[in-house]
């Protein structure tokens, strides 16, 4: 039997309880995760998720000139001397790179879901392909869903993220599954409102900022579902890499 289970935001991980052999997918739709997942489809060699620019600075010290480019953001600003985690902006810069990526709410919720025994980041864009790469590795357990959140509040589209997700597995996987009321009341929230993702996005306070900042174009790409195949997994706690 698969269980599912869904956090509302990543201030609700427990790290003890990760540990205990769960799957972990964390979502943060706008942007975090999104950028992961098309970063690895346009060519980056990984992804290392850190908590902040202090340890992304750290974490730069003796890799090669040019094998790697810092990219964050912290309360939706670009941070100084970093790229902006937008993934049309990072499309030609980061083929064969390594990206260092500090966000303030995706790339935190990565780091502390890593005591699971596996994690793998997942937005609107690769949902199916996780889906189905779960069920081929996985034949029980229980799945932990993250919605990142924003500063400790709920955030819709990640919850919305998460609904697609449990809809695919729902739709692809015959055997019993367990769902917690969290992670009920998040696939009937997507499945009453799939076919307005994009504005779904746009009206979140998330979505709100970013049009503000001129992201328009950003949310409606990252609101396609399961257009891309790649599978962004963290590997020894430390690097995403696509399996």
């Amino acid at each position: 039997m698969i269980k599912i289970h869904l956090l509302l935001k990543k201030e609700d991980i427990d790290r003890e309880k990760m540990s205990d052999n769960k799957i972990a997918v964390v979502f943060d739709v706008l942007l975090a995760t999104s950028t992961i997942v098309t970063a690895l489809e346009f060519g980056a060699k990984e992804v290392i998720p850190v908590l902040d620019r202090t340890a992304a600075k750290e974490e730069a010290k003796g890799m090669e000139e040019g094998s790697f480019v810092l990219v964050g953001e912290y309360q939706g600003k670009t941070i100084d001397g970093f790229l902006s985690p937008n993934p049309f902006a990072l499309k030609e810069k980061i083929v064969g790179k390594t990206i260092i990526l500090s966000t303030t709410n995706g790339t935190v919720a990565l780091k502390n879901s890593s005591e699971a025994s596996s994690v793998y980041a997942a937005s609107l864009l690769n949902s199916r392909a996780v889906v189905n790469h779960i069920l081929k590795e996985y034949k029980e357990g229980t799945i932990i869903l993250v919605c990142s959140g924003s500063s400790n509040e709920f955030n819709l589209e990640d919850f919305f993220g998460a609904g697609c997700f449990i809809n695919s597995l729902l739709k692809q996987y015959h055997g019993e599954i367990d769902l917690t009321d969290s992670a009920l009341a998040a696939c009937r929230f997507y499945q009453s409102n799939e076919r307005i993702g994009a504005d779904l996005l746009k009206a979140s306070r998330v979505g709100q900022m970013l049009l503000r900042s001129g992201f328009e174009r950003e949310i409606e790409f990252v609101s396609q579902e399961s257009v891309f195949t790649v599978i962004p997994m963290l590997k020894g706690k430390k690097r995403i890499i696509s399996v």
